[in-house]
């Protein structure tokens, strides 16, 4: 969890509604609210002690959950069923405030009145491991280990400073390389099939030498299967060039 030790809470400071919605999350066909509280930080958009809180739309009784990462910017709340039973689930997000642009995300239902986490981001950043390795003639190598999965990006369209910092005249790496995949930046739901059931979409950015050495995103679909997320597609997106 991000926290920023220069950031103090006023412990006279009451927790705020910082993002809600409405909808049936619990299945009984009467609207739910759904809202997210937090406790503003002196002079500063940063919000901590972030809370998950359910009114039951039926009885009015509210049900509080914790967040593991209750800190950050911009906290959003979307409901939508993910699931495919019919029953609106909660999309967390809440932006992390570092320079990596990393986001926090939680997927909850709550059927039948019982909170249930269904999707998290700290999961699914261990879930999938890659290499990034710079290879001679001008190409990056981006290896999904987890599923066994390569792809090439060629990097021969960036400017000649940053090429010839990296390969000799004949196409050779001067030495070797390796870049990373940031942690999520980005999850978007997406009803890919017309359906009414949502998918998620993910953004990881590639970065080579450093941070921002961006050489494209890791776009990673995932759909319910019985009990989990799992892998429905993966594809690599880059960045263009101007065309001549």
């Amino acid at each position: 969890m991000f926290m920023n030790p220069y950031y103090r809470i006023d412990a006279a400071t009451p927790p705020f509604v910082v993002a809600s919605a409405r909808g049936d999350v619990t299945g009984d066909g009467i609207p739910d609210t759904v809202y997210l509280t937090g406790v503003k930080t002196s002079d500063s958009p940063f919000i901590q002690k972030i809370t998950l809180s359910i009114k039951d739309g039926r009885t009015g009784r509210v049900v509080s959950v914790p967040l593991k990462s209750d800190a950050g910017y911009n906290p959003t709340v979307f409901l939508g069923d993910f699931t495919g039973d019919g029953i609106k689930d909660i999309l967390i997000g809440i932006t992390s405030g570092g320079s990596g642009g990393i986001m926090y995300y939680y997927i909850y239902s709550d059927a039948g009145n019982i909170p249930k986490l269904l999707f998290d981001y700290e999961v699914f950043n261990q879930s999938y491991k890659y290499e990034v390795i710079y290879r001679d003639q001008y190409k990056v190598d981006v290896i999904n280990i987890t599923d066994r999965i390569k792809y090439i990006i060629d990097i021969s369209n960036r400017d000649q400073e940053y090429l010839q910092e990296i390969y000799n005249a004949d196409g050779t790496l001067k030495e070797p390389i390796e870049g990373f995949v940031s942690p999520l930046s980005g999850l978007y739901p997406i009803d890919f099939d017309s359906n009414g059931v949502y998918e998620l979409l993910g953004f990881q950015r590639i970065s080579g030498r450093y941070a921002a050495d961006a050489l494209g995103y890791i776009q990673t679909s995932l759909e319910w299967d019985k009990n989990r997320f799992k892998l429905r597609d993966q594809f690599v997106s880059i960045y263009g060039s101007q065309y001549q």
